[in-house]
């Protein structure tokens, strides 16, 4: 059926190459869209015989004394899929708007043919989106679980591992000629399947058969976080869970969503698998990790030069010598500094218990000022 918005649309994209006044009319006959407000709502003659017969029909001024709702000009049947859908009438004298009724025709075929495959791609991905959301949330596949599965054509015996790519909030990424290109990735497999995740958000979920290396399922999502970023133009973080089976899905996915955390502050795609001691950190409550702050390095996280002796220490990987060097200072003033930091502190960084609760205060404080946590 022929919906008002769609003829309008019809409209305004016919109206680019002709000048003349057109109307769209629906199988009844009924005017739902015209260049003339006017006429919307009427009922057009000229239309419903149209349609009936299924071949174009001319309009003679002599037929807008016999027929109702009619101008002289030409109404063009409207086809889809082998069945009439609608008239589009051109107003005008038939003798010279005649070599242009067939292109029209064929243009007006092509949108609305055009349209409906836009919003079966709209409607294919808003379902899997539903039915990602419900995958990660059940307890248990009941019938019409897997029916929607099968009509999504995913299948539900294979292994999957989850990758969560995001990018900034003013990406095109709903633009549908863009969202087409990203889902004709020529790299995906046949158990692959791309999800669109919110606004900034798009999940692959990559079947992971057990004949499949890791390090070629590695390689494949590398690849893909590779074309999102030259597709989109953008950096891209992505965070990839374990390869799991299907009933574990809402693991990898978590998994995903911790390994994005980290991919978001560096910018990069983290496995993770790859992570350990962020993994630590991801379990602990903000709470516990400023209070951790506070005990360790709460007296003098504020002095700078202390905070960035430290650091350097760690970047150079307790090197007394490199990290002086580093800073440009001497090594008797790098001495005093590792002396204030036990003085006010009372933890040692020549002791290795101490160092590591150094190490790890330093380390949460990084993690809560990019997010803006609030220390004392």
């Amino acid at each position: 059926m022929l919906l008002p918005d769609l003829a309008e649309k019809i409209i305004a994209e016919v109206r680019q190459f002709l000048q003349e006044d057109i109307i769209v009319a629906n199988t009844c006959g009924v005017i739902i869209a015209s260049t003339d407000a006017g006429r919307i709502g009427s009922f057009h003659e000229g239309a419903l015989i149209c349609i009936k017969n299924k071949e174009k029909l001319i309009i003679t001024r002599e037929d807008q004394s016999r027929l109702q709702g009619v101008k002289a000009g030409i109404n063009l049947p409207i086809f889809f899929k082998g069945e009439t859908v609608g008239v589009i009438g051109i107003t005008g004298n038939p003798d010279k708007i005649s070599p242009f009724a067939e292109i029209i025709r064929k243009l007006t075929e092509l949108f609305i043919s055009e349209s409906y495959f836009a919003e079966q791609l709209d409607w294919q991905a808003r379902a899997l989106e539903g039915f990602m959301f419900d995958w990660l949330q059940a307890k248990e596949w009941d019938p019409a679980f897997k029916e929607r599965a099968h009509l999504l054509k995913i299948n539900l015996a294979v292994d999957r591992q989850v990758s969560i790519a995001e990018f900034r909030q003013n990406s095109q990424l709903l633009h549908r000629d863009l969202w087409n290109r990203i889902l004709s990735w020529k790299e995906a497999g046949p158990h692959d399947i791309l999800i669109r995740w919110g606004n900034n958000r798009i999940v692959l979920l990559a079947g992971a058969s057990s004949a499949q290396k890791e390090n070629l399922i590695r390689e494949k999502v590398t690849r893909f976080h590779r074309f999102l970023e030259n597709l989109l133009a953008a950096e891209v973080s992505m965070g990839t869970g374990k390869p799991l089976p299907p009933f574990s899905l809402s693991e990898s996915f978590m998994q995903a969503e911790r390994a994005l955390k980290i991919a978001k502050e560096r910018g990069t795609i983290i496995f993770d698998q790859d992570l350990t001691i962020e993994m630590i950190f991801d379990d602990l409550s903000p709470e516990t990790k400023k209070d951790f702050v506070e005990r360790t390095i709460g007296t003098f996280m504020n002095e700078q030069d202390l905070m960035v002796t430290l650091k350097e220490l760690f970047r150079q990987n307790h090197s007394l010598k490199n990290t002086a060097e580093a800073l440009h200072i001497h090594i008797n003033t790098l001495h005093y500094r590792l002396k204030k930091i036990s003085d006010l502190s009372g933890l040692y960084t020549s002791n290795l218990n101490d160092l590591m609760k150094l190490f790890i205060a330093v380390k949460l404080l990084d993690e809560g000022t990019k997010k803006q946590l609030k220390y004392p």
